[in-house]
């Protein structure tokens, strides 16, 4: 075998050693998401479809082009901070995360994996960032308005009960923004001159004290301030207790109404959490989370259960129906 012979086989085999080893290494260049959820994939299924239309949406192909390594809290805050380290072990490109707790263990985990917070409550007023325009460090995402909101969410629970004089407002006081909107709402009832009455409930065993709490104080209404990780894991028996005791109910998440709840007016998390694919894409593609300013929510819904609402012998105000995005029969 002549020299250039031996020259060009030596070549062929470079390239085609070069080339598999290339092909190797995009394998295992496929970007890797970690995916935090705060009850189960049941229960958030509207969210982890919106987060994947997202994906879709900006040519992703989910266990392709893109794998997403989902863990769930079962509705437990105190089980987050091990699933963020979890997935951070597994070395993922970016870490995704869904409401207040999620955010704040992924940014007491790491300052450097860039975390995307698809929804958090006020990620300022809690400490997350800065600033929504200016994050800095390696978190953005979306925040919503919740503690701006208050005051709409009161208004409209008024006019489905003209005569409301009392008040009940649920909340879990182990969830940093519920400490925020807290503030906001109190400070909504006291415009409408409502006596407002706060009830605190933030693990399973304290369930039956809270609503015989409540059923003794008889209030005209209650409003659940929002908490996705717990209240949302146990709308069922929050909705079930209502019904009992025909307390009208307004409620910051709109799985509570399609499970029997009266009315939710708020963000749309599931276009929140489309929309929270696009900063995923652009870290993806090179960016840097403190370069990329929070987004706020675009789509407001509201929705009624309309069978409730009868139930409970409640007109609807033609004002409100108009407006409403849904009227679930």
């Amino acid at each position: 075998m002549n020299n250039r012979r031996k020259i060009i086989i030596a070549l062929g085999a470079g390239l085609l050693t070069a080339a598999r080893g290339a092909q190797a290494q995009q394998a295992r260049k496929v970007p890797q998401i970690g995916y935090v959820g705060n009850s189960t994939p049941a229960l958030e299924s509207a969210l982890v479809e919106g987060f994947r239309q997202g994906l879709r949406e900006r040519g992703y192909i989910e266990g392709k082009t893109v794998i997403v390594h989902y863990r769930w809290a079962g509705g437990k805050i105190d089980a987050i901070p091990a699933l963020v380290a979890e997935l951070i072990a597994l070395k993922v490109d970016v870490l995704v995360t869904a409401g207040t707790p999620g955010a704040l263990a992924a940014k007491k985990a790491t300052a450097t994996l860039p975390i995307v917070m698809a929804a958090v409550g006020d990620a300022v007023g809690t400490g997350i960032v800065p600033s929504l325009a200016r994050p800095g460090g390696n978190i953005t995402g979306l925040s919503t308005l919740y503690n701006q909101l208050e005051g709409k969410r009161i208004q409209i629970l008024r006019e489905l009960v003209p005569k409301m004089k009392r008040i009940a407002l649920l909340t879990n006081p182990a969830n940093p923004f519920t400490v925020l909107i807290l503030q906001s709402t109190r400070a909504a009832t006291e415009a409408l001159g409502l006596a407002a009455q706060v009830y605190e409930l933030s693990a399973v065993g304290e369930f039956e004290r809270a609503f015989a709490a409540i059923a003794k104080a008889k209030p005209d209404a209650m409003a659940v301030l929002a908490d996705r990780p717990f209240l949302v894991s146990n709308r069922t028996r929050i909705v079930e207790f209502t019904a009992q005791h025909r307390l009208p109910a307004i409620y910051p998440f709109s799985e509570f109404v399609e499970d029997g709840g009266l009315v939710f007016y708020g963000p749309s998390f599931a276009d929140m959490f489309r929309r929270s694919a696009t900063y995923v894409d652009k870290i993806l593609k090179g960016a840097k989370p403190a370069d990329l300013p929070l987004e706020q929510p675009t789509k407001f819904e509201l929705i009624f259960n309309g069978k409730t609402a009868k139930a409970l012998g409640i007109k609807i105000p033609n004002s409100l129906l108009i407006s409403a995005d849904k009227v679930i029969e």
